[in-house]
């Protein structure tokens, strides 16, 4: 595995992001994921338009592995982290968990790959990206 830095974007759970008992939704785990993701790359610089702009091309997720451990709660101040695992020539495999202080409440592993905006069909990660990822 990489020891690659890990990021982390703080987020509050809020009313939408719970069921009727104000346990949050399965599904809002992905999107808290998602978005810890995009702020990620915005730390090396681009955006998803600016990848699609630049380089014609954008990440997509072609599979994910995700383990419920412990509920998070309305109101709760969570830390969603993203951390390489590894990068291909096309993918790259990332490591995210969402924490509430020093307790994992999910675990997931999110395979990425490089898609051409024209075909989506797999391209090489740029090189200024795969230079600061290697790093």
């Amino acid at each position: 595995m990489s020891k690659s830095k890990i990021f982390s974007l703080p987020v509050r759970v809020y009313f939408h992001d719970t069921d009727a008992g104000g346990v949050v939704y399965h599904a809002s785990y992905l999107n808290f994921m998602e978005r810890a993701r995009t702020e990620w790359l915005r730390t090396h610089g681009y955006s998803n338009a600016g990848l699609m702009k630049e380089f014609g091309m954008v990440f997509v997720v072609r599979s994910l592995k995700l383990d419920y451990l412990k509920p998070a709660l309305l109101d709760d101040l969570l830390d969603v982290t993203v951390q390489i695992k590894d990068i291909g020539r096309s993918r790259i495999s990332l490591l995210q968990t969402v924490r509430r202080g020093a307790e994992v409440l999910t675990e997931a592993e999110v395979h990425l790959v490089c898609v051409s905006l024209e075909s989506f069909k797999p391209v090489s990660v740029p090189e200024v990206l795969r230079g600061q990822w290697k790093n």
